[in-house]
């Protein structure tokens, strides 16, 4: 089985409360092949919600406690998007998935680029929160970039 993040199978679940359909992803949940997921919904957030970017490192930083989720308004929402990435752990574990697909530059969901926590749009290397656990735990976890079928 495979999760994919639910805006990218058409669900109205970002930040803004739009989505990212993806044609191929779409496919898969046909097929039954996919199950959608969000780590921010998971985790206690409601859409729309205000934007959140990671400040001081990445997704294995703020695992590690070295880094901070927080909102462009300055709140702190660490605490949020970790239960929401134990929780896709949780999930992902229950559903045996083979492989996660999960949305690229997302501060849960980034799997190569996340933004760099100055809410400017500047991105840099690095993991979400969720990816980097996932991956903690031998999940492989790709970007709908990554995706051919």
């Amino acid at each position: 089985m495979i999760l994919v993040s639910s805006c990218l199978a058409g669900f109205q679940v970002r930040y803004n409360g739009s989505h990212c359909l993806d044609h191929k992803i779409s496919k898969l949940i046909e097929g039954n092949k996919a199950i959608p997921i969000c780590p921010e919904l998971l985790g206690g957030f409601s859409t729309p919600r205000e934007p959140a970017e990671i400040i001081g490192g990445n997704g294995d930083d703020v695992l590690d406690g070295k880094a901070k989720v927080v909102e462009k308004s300055g709140r702190d929402v660490t605490e949020m998007y970790l239960k929401g990435a134990y929780a896709t752990l949780k999930k992902a574990k229950e559903a045996h998935a083979e492989v996660v697909v999960l949305k690229e530059y997302s501060p849960s969901c980034g799997s190569a680029m996340i933004y760099n926590g100055e809410f400017k749009s500047k991105k840099i290397i690095g993991n979400g929160v969720t990816t980097a656990l996932l991956k903690r735990n031998g999940i492989q976890v790709i970007s709908e970039e990554q995706l051919f079928l």
